[in-house]
Parts: structure tokens; C-alpha cells; sequence
């Protein structure tokens, strides 16, 4: 089917028919020479598709294959699919949750959900009622759902929902409900294609009336008409379109970009709105910590993500020796207190456990402390897990001299009630309300900048816990400080929102984090400007469809956001008229990337659900890569636009040779072989190297241009006719030359077209010269006006001499094997038959190039005058 979809194109069909045409008139090298045009097309779109299919890994189920239940009061391990509403089932950590429930007990259980909310945080869970039924699914505390993962603590839950019921299975029906729309550059050639057979058709119709008037034989007729067909249309442009996008791809490759179909390439070019998920695309996806309050001073961290790299610095100067010595108590006793683990894979570190507990880890390790070689010197006794009602956690140690250690972190303020003493300077003092102030002020200023925050404290009992309690254990506590952390933007996101917004793409941050937390990512990365708010998803549901249609470009943040509120904001854009781009990586993100222009995933933590329903996969996860991708889809329109430019003009130029000719009365001077040899060889291979020219470095700085903004505006369907006429008049000139040199008939007077006595020449006088080499040098004529033709294309306004010859070695090349082969065809005695040529002399090419080079010369004299007038 990926091979048969090749041939779902309106021009590719019209070759066929062609072919087919040619078939019947027994001219079997133009059918064979279409139909291999139309085979390799589809070979090359395949290939290409195909192999983007391959590097993706299958769907994955996101449910877990066996699942632990109770049924009739027993303990049964079955297969998930097999779960019914009603089951009571078994969580612990490490499992996946087999479908939707609601839970019966919770022992310090949370759930990752980022696939399903985007929020990057595991959840805590409870088993306490929710205050209202409506909230949305990152905030039902006492709800699991099926394809999240326990990643802390056990419990229970009744099954309420399964398959296709569940919050996953309804993402699943909105992805099957998503539509999937042409890209512009589909359109634009399906558009293109049936205007251009339509003008054939006109032409064709015409020439053969014509013909008929004339009382020309009916076989003779349609083969002047054949031949009008095969000039009008380009044999070579799906080719020339499916290699250009062929090669783009494989440069957007080295770009950390995976094209999955290719006209999704072209379709970045055009965007004007990229929807972006915030967990993973515009942050690290990697919790960090970033500031810690200590020794009364708020000390900042470098180093982004889970490698142990960083600086620790206050007012941007390096740390005291007490200010060092109380950095490494506070994160010491935050690495004691900690189930999560640090592990390197390879060239990546990674966190087994809590994202949290992991940050703090990272943090100590980058000042020398591992938790490995820290609990063998500190080994655990007790633990007092975390508990969303305490929201603390506490262990119990015991230390180097055989006494005990009790270090705890939680919510700072739950952590200051438990404290009566302070750690400060080196030195245990009294906690007092001024301290107690100060750190609530530092608490609610980090809070207030989207970082989360942790208190963090310990105590040196004077006698030993043989029954350690929560009341008895977390009493008498000394405070240590506070570690502030963020999943934090990646580095080189703001320069490419900056870059976006200079090339007129609206940048639009969607995520399930809290509306606190996105805005100061937003308004840290450059999203939030003038004129732009942020909102969440309870504001979203109260604005109807036709009043978000309205409001949607003043909203550059939405935060706490579903599935389905994803969708809508999609929806909205393209109501609006606009090219969206939807970047996601969790399941949640999949019906709107889906529904997108130009769905992208990412490549690293995007869920399997989600690159499927995508046009593109980022390989690294990173936004700049998007904006790189942008940047290489207008490269990639632009040099597409040259091709098509070239080619066109290029077929008008044999339109207007073959028309005057008929208009003339003039012998056929070209046939129909001929013609097909020039569309599909000589003009082939410079348009394919046009398809590959360099990129303009000022491209990102043009405005964005819109999906309905034609290929080929008023101005340059002008500009091609133009120069069309220029080549046909170079080619009949010499043809006409060559016939009248040898001829030794004179020019006579002219016969106007109302007489119906007509002669051989509309020009008067019968041509007697040497028709067959007249019409080789037409031939040579018109393949090497066009080779002259392709340097015009590189550039619009600019000449050829400005912006370097050698710029673009790729059409030298082509230049010049084109030309060689034209050559060949020429003097090589086995084509002569073929092509119905004969063998020139020096003279014969003098003509030749002089005739040839008239279109170069003016549209380099036209440039001139253009560039003086502006």
C-alpha cells in the first residue's frame, strides 16, 4: 500500500495516460520513457517512506501483560487483557496500572503520568474523596489510569474502566476521530497539475482544429498535438519534487530530524504556529537543583539535567569554607533521606526512582557526595515513608561513632514545625520567628519563580529509637535549609523562540504542569510577550469553541491542559487559517499531533502512540531542532519553487516553439521523442541540482508565508511566459536560419491566415533546405537554452555573478553532464534513428551556442534593470 500510495498523484496519472496514448500510437520509446519516469518516481518516494517506517519501533502496548487481581477473596496473576470493571488489583512499584480505577488503600503510592498529563513529577496518591467530580486528571489524587507506571509505594484499586473506556482508550478514539489533511505542497501540485492539463488540453484542442483546417491528414495532425502534450507537461517534476524532498530529508537527518512522510518536509516551511509540549521538548525532562537556601544565604547551582555538573556560587561568587561545609551537610543529609538512585548508561546519567529524589542526588554528587559511599558510613535502621498526609519522610541511621542520625525532608513548611533548633554558621542554635519568617519569605519567592520546594532537616537523638513513630521520631528537629528545584529549560530554546518570532511563527507552550510553573518557563524562554496571557484548562473550559477561535492568539501559555483540550487548541489555529506545527511525546499529545499540519514527536521519551500518529520525529528531543527543521522546509520549498520555475519556463518555451510553428506553417521542429528526451534528460538533472541549492542565510529572517500563497503568483507565471517566448524565439531563429541558408528559394510575401489557399511556408517561398539538420540545431537549440536558462534560476533578482558561479557545483555538474549527453545523442550513430537527428559541423554549433545564449544575456540585462529601479 506505501508503494501504491506513490501513484496517488493527479500529474502521475495524466503521464499514464500519456504513456498510454503514446502506446496506441505505436510510439513505444515515449510510453516505455513515461512509464520508467512514473516507476522510478514512486521506487524513490517508497524507499524513503519505507525506511522512516522501519526506524521506528512497533506500537507498543501501554498496558502491563500480567497483572495481580483478587477474585473470590485469592491472589491471581492473569493477563491484563483479561481485567473486567470491578477486579480489585494489586499495585506496587515498578508495575504498570492495566486499566482505570479507583483506589481502595494507598501506602505512600505515587504514579508517573507524564505520558498521560505531561506533568514530569510523579503524583501522590490517597484514597480520600475528590472534592469535585470535575477536575482534571493530573489533580484525581484517588484515581489510577491505565499506561501510567507505580513508581513508589503499593496499594489497591477497583477497576472501574478498561479498554477503550479508559482515559487512555479515549485518547485512542480521538486519534482515530483526528483527520490527516494534504500538506500545501500537495495541494499546490494537485492544483497545479489539473490547471496545466486543462491549459494542455485548450492547446492541444486547438493545434489539432487547426491542423484538420488545414485539411492536414488526421494521423499527422494528432501527432503535432502529441507532441504540443508532451511539451506542455513535465515529465519530470514528481520526480524532481520526491528526490528534492528525498535529499532534504536525508540533510534534516544530520539535523537530529526524522521525516516519516515526505511532503511533510515542504509543510514546515510554511508554518506559521508551533504548538509545543513543555516536559521533555522545552525542558530537560530532568529535574535540577537550582538554588538552596543555606546558612541564612541563597546559594545558586549550575549545570542543567542529571550529570553531576555544576558550580555552586551566592551573588555569583564562589562559596566561603563554612558556606561549603553547610552546602555539603544539607545535601548530605538530603541523599540519607532518598530511595531514588544515580546511575551513568554509557554517556547519560539517569535516575532510578523518584525525578525529586533524583535532583538531590545529582546536586550532592556534585560536590563529591554518593549515596553509595555515604550509606556505607551512615547505614539505615528505620524509615517513616513519605505519606501525602504528612508530606514528609524520615529515616534513622546510624553514624560512624555508633550514635543515631534522623534526617528528613518534606514541604518546608511542615518540616519548620517539627524544628525547634536551627543549623547556622556551623553552629545549633535556637530557631526563632524572625528565622521561621525568613524562611517562609525564601520558600514563597522560590515557589514564586516555578521551583519546587523542600525543607530539609536532622537531629542527633540523645538516646536511642527502639520503636520509631512518626510523633516520636519527627519532634525536636533542627532545620538545615532549603533545596529548590526545577525540570529547567533547555539552554538553546530561548535563541530558537527568538528565532521563530523573527520569522513570523507564533510559538505556543501547551503543558499538564500547574499555570504557575509554565508561565515562568514561558516567560523565561521568550513565550509570554506583549499582548499574550496564560490560562489553564478550567479557564479553557469555560470559553466556548467560536470565543477560543477569537482569544487563540492572545493565549501563548496553557497550563493543567488534556487531551482533549490539546485538540481544541489545534483546532482553533487552523480555523484561524494558520499552518500548526504540534510537538508531543505522551500519549496525551497524539490526537492533537495528529491532527496538526505537521504532527512531531519526540524521538527519546516520546510514546510509541504518539510517533505513530506524527509526520516527524525529533531524534533529540530538543525545540531547536524544530526551528532547524523550519529552516531547512523553506530551504527546501524555495529550491523546489527554482525547479518548478525552471521546468515550467522551460516547457514554455517548447509550447511556444511548437505552437508558432503550427501557426507558421513551418515544418515540425521537434518531435515528439525529442521533446520528451528534453524534459526528462537535459532538464532533469539541472532541476535536480536547483532542488539542492544552498540554503539563503536570510531566510529565517522573511516573514512566514502562507499555506494558500500559490507556487506560481501572477508575477512568475508572467516572468515564465516571458521567458518561454525568449527560448522559443532563440530556437526558431536558428531553426528558420539554418533552413533558409541552405534553401535556395527566397522569402516571398506573407499569406494571412482568412486565405485557405495555404503554402508550405507562412513566410512565402518553398524551404528547400536541409530540414533534418535544421531541426538537430532546434534540437541542440533548445536543450542548451535551457542548461543557459538554469544558471537564471538560482536567484530571481540577483545575477548569477553576484552570488558566485561556482556557489553551486552541483548544477555545474549537471550542466555539463547534460550537455554531454545531448552531445551523445548527436553523434553517436544508434541514437540517430532514435531521435532523428544527424551530426553537426562547427558552424552548425557556433549557431547553436549564439542562438542559445540570448536567454542568459537578457535575464541578466532584466536583473540589472530591476535591482537599478529598486
Amino acid at each position: 500500500m506505501l508503494f501504491l500510495e506513490q501513484f496517488n498523484n493527479f500529474i502521475v496519472w495524466v503521464l499514464i495516460g500519456a504513456a498510454i496514448i503514446s502506446g496506441v500510437l505505436e510510439e513505444w520509446v515515449d510510453a516505455l520513457a513515461i512509464i520508467a519516469i512514473v516507476i522510478i518516481n514512486a521506487i524513490i518516494g517508497f524507499i524513503q517512506e519505507y525506511r522512516a517506517e522501519k526506524s521506528l519501533a512497533a506500537l507498543q502496548k501501554m498496558s502491563a501483560p500480567f497483572s495481580r487481581v483478587m477474585r473470590e477473596g485469592e491472589l491471581h496473576s492473569i493477563p491484563s487483557r483479561e481485567i473486567v470493571p470491578g477486579d480489585m488489583v494489586l499495585l506496587e512499584a515498578g508495575d504498570y496500572v492495566p486499566a482505570d480505577g479507583r483506589l481502595c488503600s494507598s501506602f505512600s503510592l505515587n504514579t508517573q503520568e507524564a505520558s498521560l498529563t505531561g506533568e514530569s513529577t510523579p503524583v501522590s496518591k490517597s484514597i480520600e474523596p475528590l472534592p469535585n467530580p470535575s477536575l482534571p486528571i493530573g489533580d484525581r489524587k484517588n484515581m489510577v489510569f491505565m499506561g501510567t507506571s507505580v513508581t513508589n509505594g503499593k496499594g489497591t484499586c477497583v477497576v472501574v474502566t478498561t479498554g477503550m473506556h479508559t482515559e487512555l482508550g479515549k485518547i485512542a478514539g480521538l486519534i482515530q476521530e483526528a483527520g490527516k489533511e494534504e500538506t500545501p505542497l500537495q495541494r499546490k501540485l494537485e492544483v497545479f497539475g489539473k490547471k496545466l492539463v486543462y491549459l494542455c488540453l485548450g492547446i492541444v484542442t486547438l493545434v489539432f482544429l487547426l491542423e484538420l483546417w488545414r485539411k492536414d491528414p488526421l494521423l499527422e495532425a494528432f501527432l503535432i498535438s502529441v507532441s504540443l502534450a508532451v511539451a506542455a507537461i513535465p515529465e519530470g517534476l514528481p520526480a524532481i519534487v520526491t528526490i528534492a524532498l528525498a535529499l532534504g530529508v536525508q540533510r534534516m537527518v544530520k539535523r537530529h530530524v526524522l521525516i516519516r512522510k515526505l511532503p511533510s518536509v515542504e509543510t514546515l516551511g510554511c508554518a506559521t504556529v508551533i504548538c509545543s509540549d513543555k516536559t521533555g521538548t522545552l525542558t530537560q525532562n530532568e529535574m535540577t537543583v537550582r538554588k538552596m537556601f543555606v546558612n541564612g544565604k541563597t546559594v545558586d547551582i549550575s549545570g542543567t539535567g542529571y550529570a553531576p555538573e555544576g558550580n555552586f556560587t551566592f551573588n555569583n561568587m564562589p562559596l566561603s569554607e563554612i558556606d561549603k561545609r553547610m552546602v555539603t551537610c544539607v545535601l548530605g543529609i538530603g541523599v540519607l533521606c532518598n530511595n531514588a538512585h544515580l546511575k551513568r548508561d554509557n554517556t547519560t546519567w539517569k535516575v532510578i526512582g523518584d525525578p525529586t529524589e533524583g535532583a538531590i542526588l545529582s546536586a550532592a554528587a556534585k560536590t563529591g557526595i554518593w549515596k553509595e559511599s555515604l550509606q556505607k558510613k551512615f547505614p539505615l535502621l528505620s524509615e517513616i515513608p513519605f505519606d501525602s498526609d504528612r508530606k514528609k519522610m524520615s529515616t534513622i541511621r546510624n553514624t560512624p561513632h555508633d550514635t543515631m542520625l534522623v534526617c528528613e525532608k518534606g514541604a518546608p513548611d511542615v518540616i519548620l514545625k517539627d524544628c525547634t533548633k536551627i543549623f547556622m554558621g556551623g553552629e545549633i542554635r535556637d530557631l526563632t520567628k524572625d528565622d521561621v519568617q525568613v524562611i517562609l519569605e525564601e520558600n514563597n519567592k522560590m515557589a514564586g519563580a516555578a521551583l519546587r520546594v523542600l525543607g530539609i532537616a536532622f537531629k542527633l537523638p540523645d538516646r536511642e529509637i527502639t520503636n520509631p513513630t512518626p510523633a516520636d521520631v519527627e519532634k525536636d528537629m533542627i532545620f538545615a535549609g532549603l533545596l529548590a528545584m526545577i525540570d529547567p529549560p533547555r539552554p538553546e530554546v530561548k535563541d530558537a523562540v527568538a528565532i521563530c518570532h523573527k520569522a513570523g511563527i507564533k510559538t505556543v507552550m501547551i503543558t499538564g504542569d500547574h499555570k504557575n510553573t509554565a508561565r515562568a518557563i514561558g516567560e523565561e524562554l521568550g513565550f509570554l510577550g506583549n499582548n499574550v496571557k496564560a490560562i489553564d484548562g478550567v479557564e479553557l473550559d469555560s470559553l466556548p469553541d467560536e470565543i477560543l477561535e477569537k482569544e487563540v492568539s492572545r493565549i501563548a501559555v496553557y497550563a493543567r491542559v488534556s487531551a482533549e483540550h490539546k485538540l481544541r487548541i489545534v483546532k482553533a489555529w487552523k480555523k484561524q487559517g494558520e499552518v500548526v506545527a504540534m510537538t508531543g511525546d505522551g500519549v496525551n499529545d497524539a490526537p492533537a499531533v495528529k491532527e496538526a499540519s505537521i504532527g512531531v514527536s519526540m524521538g527519546i521519551t516520546g510514546t510509541d502512540v504518539t510517533k505513530e500518529a506524527s509526520d516527524m520525529i525529533i531524534t533529540d528531543d530538543n525545540f531547536a531542532s524544530i526551528e532547524a527543521a523550519v529552516e531547512e522546509g523553506r530551504g527546501i520549498y524555495d529550491n523546489i519553487k527554482k525547479s518548478i520555475h525552471y521546468l515550467l519556463s522551460c516547457n514554455a518555451g517548447e509550447i511556444f516553439t511548437m505552437l508558432f510553428a503550427s501557426i507558421f506553417n513551418l515544418p515540425l521542429p521537434l518531435f515528439p521523442i525529442q521533446i520528451l528526451w528534453i524534459n526528462i534528460a537535459t532538464d532533469g538533472l539541472p532541476a535536480l541540482a536547483l532542488g539542492v541549492d544552498s540554503v539563503d542565510p536570510d531566510i529565517m529572517k522573511r516573514p512566514a508565508r502562507r499555506s494558500a500563497e500559490q507556487i506560481i503568483d501572477r508575477n512568475l507565471g508572467i516572468l515564465i511566459l516571458f521567458q518561454g517566448f525568449i527560448i522559443a524565439t532563440g530556437t526558431l531563429l536558428a531553426y528558420l536560419y539554418i533552413l533558409y541558408y541552405t534553401s535556395s528559394a527566397k522569402p516571398g510575401y506573407l499569406y494571412y491566415w482568412f486565405t485557405n489557399e495555404m503554402i508550405p511556408c507562412a513566410f512565402g517561398g518553398e524551404l528547400l533546405g536541409d530540414k533534418e539538420r535544421a531541426r538537430t540545431v532546434a534540437f541542440c537549440v533548445m536543450v542548451i537554452s535551457q542548461l543557459f536558462h538554469s544558471l537564471n534560476c538560482r536567484n530571481a533578482k540577483l545575477s548569477l555573478f553576484k552570488i558566485g558561479i561556482f556557489t553551486n557545483k552541483k548544477l555545474l555538474l549537471a550542466i555539463g553532464l547534460s550537455l554531454t549527453m545531448q552531445v551523445a545523442i548527436v553523434y553517436i550513430p544508434f541514437f540517430e534513428d532514435i531521435f532523428k537527428v544527424t551530426p553537426l559541423g562547427l558552424k552548425d554549433w557556433i549557431i547553436v551556442f549564439g542562438f542559445s545564449s540570448l536567454i542568459f544575456v537578457i535575464m541578466e540585462l532584466v536583473k540589472c534593470f530591476k535591482r537599478e529601479r529598486s
